[in-house]
């Protein structure tokens, strides 16, 4: 018998790739809600108590309220939104992070969707926070580029409006007063004692984004090089199916001197690099801002979370 799953928020962009994820699977059952009651509280609660999993692809207040509805306790809740991440009472849905992590999202009934910014940041500053190589006091900097699909169904529209402004056409800096909805998560997760200094980028491409830690090895716990913290990353995410760590730089994507920000595009998997020298190291992940950083990394928890194989219904 196929588990019953209910999308609340279907309409919104990682509600939609949710659904084109899981709309072909033979193992699950796509509760659907009559397009003229998607708003009633009644109706919504009676299909999510109905389910198996409920995805919450909302506002964090409706995703609250949504919460509040549902009395099964056997129903699984997989929230896309901020609203529970840093709740002590939620898993906090990385499985990656560190060791137990896949466990705890096996078992969950809550499960809190990571940010895609936060995703990309917490594969390069956890484990060497984790591993005593990056100081809990350390000044971190990080900087990230993504794809205006980031922004939803708002900003889509304003970035492929034919009569958009002309500052569209270059990438536009954002969140300047340091108050990035994901910084909470991003110092939560990360064994540091302070918030990063965040530089989020909105660029004029649909999907894809690359986030990256630079590092001076001066400050780093026995001054690692590039070598090091490439085996230290190797190492941590050893036998992963969904983060891969790079070789090191000269080969492959890296050979050009570039490293794109859309390469991942319409993937559900992340990539790490290392780059640098013996005095500065530069630490860049690159995922699907619609993948790994949203409605694949929900999919995956969905999966962990059912008993059911990690990567079904991805594309790694």
């Amino acid at each position: 018998m196929p588990y019953r799953v209910f999308i609340d928020g279907q309409e919104g962009t990682t509600g939609l790739r949710i659904h084109e994820r899981l709309a072909e699977r033979k193992d699950l059952e796509l509760i659907k809600i009559a397009p003229e009651k998607r708003k009633e509280p009644a109706e919504r609660k009676r299909l999510m108590d109905q389910a198996d999993v409920v995805f919450l692809c909302l506002p964090d207040a409706a995703a609250k309220e949504a919460v509040g509805l549902i009395e099964n306790p056997k129903t699984r809740v997989i929230d896309a939104s901020t609203a529970h991440r840093t709740d002590p009472e939620w898993v906090y849905g990385f499985p990656e992070l560190c060791p137990g992590q896949r466990e705890a999202v096996s078992k969950a009934k809550r499960i809190a969707n990571p940010g895609c910014y936060a995703t990309g940041f917490l594969s390069l500053a956890r484990p060497l926070s984790a591993e005593g190589v990056l100081p809990a006091d350390y000044p971190v900097v990080c900087h990230a580029i993504s794809g205006y699909s980031g922004g939803g169904k708002k900003m889509i529209a304003a970035y492929e409006d034919t009569g958009r402004p002309l500052e569209y056409d270059a990438p536009r800096q954002y969140a300047l007063s340091q108050t990035h909805k994901h910084h909470n998560e991003m110092l939560a997760f990360s064994g540091l004692s302070f918030p990063p200094a965040f530089n989020p980028i909105v660029s004029d491409f649909y999907s894809g984004m690359c986030v990256s830690v630079p590092l001076h090895t001066r400050l780093l716990n026995g001054r690692p090089g590039p070598e090091a913290v490439w085996d230290l990353l190797q190492e941590y995410y050893r036998d992963q199916k969904m983060v891969k760590v790079m070789p090191l730089q000269g080969e492959g994507v890296l050979e050009a001197g570039f490293l794109p920000s859309n390469a991942l595009s319409g993937t559900d998997r992340l990539e790490i690099y290392v780059c640098g020298n013996s005095e500065r190291v530069l630490l860049a992940a690159c995922l699907d801002n619609l993948g790994k950083g949203a409605s694949g990394a929900a999919v995956q928890n969905m999966n962990l979370a059912l008993g059911l194989e990690e990567t079904a219904g991805l594309s790694l």
